[in-house]
């Protein structure tokens, strides 16, 4: 096998994942996801495909009516004064992975530098690794338990040997989210550079904060049609879809035509009836994605207060997400947060995740942190995991 696929390093998150599974007296929080089912709207849609006997081969970039409809979707959801997305700037994914996977491989030759920002969901470091580049990792800072970016390290990260820039906001898993000033700096810096961004914005949504249009702010409110952008989207967190495997790319529409090719390399083209469940979502988006972002802000609100009101332990509300990204008192004792996850599961019952899960060559920042999924439809379930960590603490 190539060196670079040999020298992936295994989830950490499956690590502990696969040390609490089958345990059925382990609160599981471990993983991205809410624990909420798809909406039954978008399941009987799917349904009602596979009965029409939808079984057959699309078209690479997807059915033209669901690229319309998230080329509408996505234009509705810019600033004001947002250039207008087309279709032809589309392409449909097999989920937010593989609409990841497929930016890399498009824009990425072995040997070229890539800059990320980290700490970050492991995939997007291990992507570019995959394909043989140079990475380049510049780490948020935690002030008080808030990770901030300082941008003129970034900036300076960036140059003309930088083939790309990857940047995850609203963050997984810190919660972290880029200020428009930090965008249009970091936009107009890469247009000097000649630097492609590949931002996943897959948290968009579900973000906390007022805004005029009720989400974050993204690259494509200020970038223009051509500029070297790739916006990354998903289907699996604003309509509680993670296991339907779909996605979509926000590109140049020069772009579009050769990623069609790489989609037929890849998987060919997303499954019919999961197409159609994704169009009925997209349909029906008022009556879930702001009653979810509602239910996680409770969520959030909820679990905080409570981990706040632990000794030393350091962590802020997120700006967006679904994760509470705390650091526990006495690092010295809660070095390693793999080995102090992996002691949750068993001594504690609480499936956490790592905090060096998210980190490449894990620096001092990482230790001591992890990663709590709030996404829960119980919130008694958090305030369960709450006390369990308490009892675990005390007893040390």
């Amino acid at each position: 096998m190539r060196q670079a696929v040999l020298n992936l390093e295994e989830s950490m998150i499956r690590q502990v994942a696969n040390a609490g599974m089958g345990r059925s007296d382990v609160l599981k929080f471990w993983f991205g996801e809410s624990d909420q089912a798809t909406p039954a709207f978008i399941r009987d849609a799917a349904i009602a495909s596979l009965q029409q006997g939808e079984t057959f081969y699309a078209h690479n970039l997807g059915l033209p009516e669901l690229r319309e409809a998230i080329a509408g979707y996505s234009t509705g959801l810019r600033c004001p004064g947002g250039a207008p997305i087309g279709a032809d700037r589309i392409a449909v994914t097999s989920g937010g992975v593989n609409a990841l996977m497929l930016a890399v491989q498009a824009l990425v030759d072995a040997g070229d530098e890539v800059v990320a920002v980290t700490p970050v969901w492991p995939n997007l470091t291990a992507q570019p690794l995959i394909m043989g580049a140079r990475l380049r990792c510049v780490s948020l800072k935690p002030v008080a338990g808030q990770w901030q970016l300082d941008l003129d390290e970034l900036l300076a990260a960036i140059t003309p040997a930088t083939k790309l820039l990857i940047v995850n906001a609203p963050n997984n898993p810190t919660g972290w989210t880029l200020s428009r000033a930090e965008q249009e700096d970091i936009l107009a810096h890469c247009r000097i550079t000649g630097t492609w961004i590949l931002a996943d914005e897959v948290y968009e949504r579900l973000y906390f904060e007022p805004t005029p249009n009720g989400c974050a702010p993204s690259f494509l409110d200020i970038a223009g049609p051509e500029d070297r952008l790739v916006v990354a989207h998903s289907f699996s967190k604003s309509f509680l879809m993670t296991g339907w495997r779909l996605g979509w790319l926000v590109m140049p529409a020069s772009m579009t035509p050769h990623m069609g090719k790489l989609v037929e390399f890849n998987t060919s083209c997303a499954p019919v009836f999961i197409q159609q469940a994704g169009l009925a979502a997209l349909r029906g988006t008022d009556d879930v994605t702001p009653q979810l972002v509602a239910h996680l802000k409770t969520c959030r609100d909820t679990l905080v207060p409570l981990l706040q009101a632990f000794p030393g332990v350091e962590v802020t509300p997120a700006k967006g997400g679904m994760y509470a990204f705390f650091r526990l008192a006495d690092q010295a004792r809660f070095g390693d947060s793999l080995q102090t996850a992996k002691r949750l599961v068993v001594e504690a019952g609480l499936g956490l995740a790592p905090g060096n899960a998210f980190m490449v060559n894990p620096v001092p920042e990482a230790q001591g942190w992890l990663r709590w999924c709030f996404a829960s439809r119980d919130a008694a379930r958090l305030e369960q995991g709450a006390e369990r960590l308490g009892r675990w603490l005390a007893a040390l």
